[in-house]
């Protein structure tokens, strides 16, 4: 149970910000409490409402009626309160995690966006209501929001956090991750859902012990979309600072793959969304909004046949970019165009990010400096599978580039 002090801190704060679309009513007194076990004992932790928490409705940040409370956990919650956690409530996320944003506003600055889709559970951890909060991304639906919101965002290799009790509208992209306020918690987490370290990410552990002879690639990705004055800054400054500290980095552009790999995602995510919401345009079209409605059309002109080719082609792509980048330790890379737009009616661009998630690749969102009010940072992608060995690195890059004043508003 969730002591009532702990609920009501969290009521308070959240009526400017509105992380949250469910709080419980009930909670547990002040009184001792059976002390939980587990690596992640005492932790608390908000669950984006696109996956089940038993006792807790999942209305997926749409307009539905009547809905019930679940009857089981989600996997990935399930394995969490395994390991000690527990869950507070759930957290806003755009309507069926597409892009019709939810009531969320950025704590560093309420009339800023807060990103989406999982822009209640980065909220939550950036305003320090909770220590760790669940997300999933499809295009950047992590990461940005990691990065608008200031806090760490993990987005797993695809397929390594299980997703049974998630709402799953795009079968091959949709990807469990989280967001912590320090890489250290990411990693704990990460262990639970990962266990040990596979083989390769064993090996890459004992090969690398520091930043000395790192090896990274440096990606603006511009192809992609116009990246600012102070997103472009942070980049160079991050690259530099990598380098002082024995890094060896090779700046490397990828025009044609960048362009190939936005067209591939924009297609195979209208391809699968279309049908995953379907059955909702069907049943309860009066809960869909003109944004997600339209995302629907769109996908449903698209042929099985186009969609089979866009995987075969999204397939050459992954084995073309494994090899090619099987020498590199780290990629940096924008998380995204800038700092949180001013306005609310957006989540903003994931033009930075959808590589990576059509790629199925572990990447982080690590926050390193201030522009005008508002955090901002880079994103570390690291090899398929090698998830670990991307937290590892991470870390001790945060703490080469970590220049804030402040982690949280």
């Amino acid at each position: 149970m969730i002591p009532r002090e702990l609920l009501s801190e969290i009521a308070n704060k959240d009526q400017t910000i509105r992380a949250w679309s469910f709080l419980p009513e009930a909670a547990a007194d002040s009184a001792p409490q059976e002390p939980l076990k587990g690596p992640l004992a005492g932790m608390t932790f908000g669950v984006k409402d696109v996956m089940d928490v038993r006792g807790m409705p999942t209305a997926y940040g749409a307009a539905l009626q009547g809905v019930a409370p679940a009857r089981f956990d989600a996997s990935c919650v399930a394995m969490l309160r395994a390991a000690g956690a527990t869950p507070v409530g759930k957290t806003v996320t755009a309507e069926f995690a597409v892009s019709a944003p939810g009531p969320t506003r950025n704590p560093w600055n309420l009339d800023h966006t807060p990103g989406g889709s999982s822009s209640g559970s980065a909220a939550a951890v950036a305003a320090g209501m909770v220590p760790m909060a669940l997300g999933t991304q499809t295009g950047g639906s992590i990461i940005r929001p990691a990065a608008f919101n200031g806090v760490i965002g993990f987005k797993p290799s695809f397929g390594r956090v299980p997703r049974t009790g998630m709402l799953v509208l795009c079968d091959s992209l949709d990807t469990i991750g989280w967001f912590t306020s320090e890489v250290a918690l990411c990693k704990q987490v990460a262990n639970v859902f990962f266990g040990e370290a596979t083989p390769i990410e064993s090996r890459s552990h004992q090969a690398r012990d520091t930043l000395s002879g790192l090896r990274v690639a440096v990606l603006t990705s511009l192809d992609a979309g116009v990246l600012d004055a102070s997103a472009m800054d942070v980049l160079k400054r991050a690259a530099e600072s990598l380098v002082e500290h024995g890094a060896h980095t090779e700046w490397l552009e990828e025009r044609e793959f960048i362009t190939a790999a936005l067209s591939l995602h924009g297609g195979i995510m209208d391809y699968e969304l279309a049908r995953g919401l379907l059955p909702v345009m069907q049943a309860e079209a009066s809960a869909l909004r003109p944004q997600t409605a339209a995302v629907i059309e769109r996908g449903l002109g698209i042929s099985a046949a186009s969609y089979l080719e866009l995987q075969q082609e999204r397939s050459n792509l992954q084995k073309a970019w494994a090899a090619k980048y099987a020498d590199y330790d780290v990629i940096l890379t924008p998380s995204a165009p800038g700092t949180a737009p001013a306005g609310l009616t957006t989540t903003g661009s994931s033009v930075f990010n959808r590589t990576w998630s059509l790629l199925g690749w572990p990447c982080v969102h690590l926050p390193t400096a201030e522009a005008d009010g508002l955090p901002i940072g880079v994103q570390c992608v690291g090899r398929p599978l090698q998830d670990l060995a991307l937290l590892e690195r991470a870390e001790d890059i945060h703490r080469v580039l970590d220049k804030r004043k402040r982690k949280q508003p």
